[in-house]
């Protein structure tokens, strides 16, 4: 495990790699171009991170450390008493609001990191890995609010989320997002219709 300032470099540079992804794109990622983005001499992305495919795999690692702090593990529907789907919603709706209020950047990073996913298949399968840090608290979250079809309503409320942060980043909607309440409306509504026995 790293320490100090050899932890901080690593995160400079993943977090400089996923802002220059949201700001210029595939073709902006770069050694070089991290390192002067990041104040760095010459090649210490290559020290970290020496071929393309490793600077991709560092980015992925760091969108999956910062996306699972986007909610504390407090604010999860487990901690705070018996998993309902109101508890389900209202955790969700804050995740995506606090996507489209503060981390915008990372919605647009990840889109880039997936779409070269589907380019390289050693990429995928990492991209893979680190997807289901999220996917299976869904399926489980579900599980425990009554669902009896965990696995296909988890690909649904994630589509369904990942839908909202497209449209609301980079789709028809990014200058119209909507605020928590209505977010909280939607996640309920679709929850309901898959939740009702």
């Amino acid at each position: 495990m790293k320490t100090g300032s050899t932890a901080s470099r690593h995160e400079l540079i993943a977090d400089t790699a996923l802002t220059l992804l949201a700001e210029r794109g595939m073709r902006g990622l770069t050694h070089r171009a991290v390192d002067e983005a990041a104040g760095l001499p010459q090649g210490s992305t290559s020290n970290l991170a020496r071929t393309r495919a490793a600077l991709l795999e560092t980015a992925v690692r760091r969108l999956a450390e910062r996306e699972a702090a986007v909610l504390t593990p407090r604010e999860m529907p487990q901690a705070a008493g018996p998993t309902t789907a109101a508890a389900v919603a209202d955790a969700l709706s804050l995740a995506l609001h606090r996507y489209l209020s503060r981390h915008r950047q990372l919605a647009v990073a990840r889109y880039e990191l997936a779409l070269e996913a589907t380019r390289r298949p050693e990429l995928r399968a990492f991209y893979d890995r680190a997807g289901r840090a999220f996917r299976e608290p869904m399926a489980a979250m579900l599980t425990a609010a009554g669902s009896t079809d965990p696995e296909r309503h988890a690909l649904s409320m994630i589509a369904w989320c990942d839908g909202v942060l497209f449209s609301c980043t980079a789709g028809q909607f990014h200058t119209a997002a909507p605020g928590r309440a209505a977010l909280r409306a939607s996640c309920a509504e679709l929850l309901d219709g898959m939740l009702r026995r």
